[in-house]
């Protein structure tokens, strides 16, 4: 469903940062970071989840789109630089209801990008019923197993980006 430019940034005016609170409490985000640290002891991929309560204001009057973000975040976090290219941005913007995850190319040669839209989707679905953290989760569970298939640990590496969530 595609939004007029006035629908949206009443969507982006009405969520703020209790918003992403209310989502993800202190409990959940915990649990997510503890996926994906426990993910990280099986592959050498770097996973950052990242929640966005919505868009400043002049971004919406630009057009920025979710998937923009999402690429701007992957850089300015640092996401591209890792020793293996495989670092995963999962964002997750709250006022747009949508999922994006951006994988570094050491990732994007081997994972299609059809496969990260299946996780983004399922995502989403969860959290339309509400069910924040399990689909949060179950989405990590899921880049997890991808990374392990295709990137698999081979002895002790280091951690080379937080596992903490990233609310913005």
């Amino acid at each position: 469903m595609t939004l007029s430019k006035p629908q949206r940034l009443g969507r982006h005016f009405v969520n703020d940062h209790r918003s992403a609170g209310r989502k993800f409490s202190p409990q959940s985000l915990k649990r997510i970071e503890d996926a994906i640290a426990a993910g990280e002891h099986h592959h050498n991929g770097q996973v950052r989840f990242v929640v966005e309560a919505s868009l400043p204001l002049s971004q919406i009057f630009r057009g920025m789109t979710p998937r923009e973000r999402a690429l701007e975040l992957f850089g300015r976090l640092g996401i591209w630089d890792t020793e293996h290219n495989s670092g995963v941005l999962v964002y997750v913007l709250l006022a747009d209801k949508a999922v994006e995850i951006v994988a570094d190319r050491g990732i994007n040669r081997k994972v299609a990008q059809e496969t990260w839209q299946v996780i983004c989707r399922a995502m989403e679905s969860a959290f339309r019923e509400e069910s924040f953290e399990a689909g949060a989760i179950e989405g990590i569970a899921a880049i997890n197993e991808l990374l392990t298939q295709h990137f698999p640990r081979r002895g002790e590496g280091p951690n080379e980006l937080p596992d903490q969530v990233v609310v913005l």
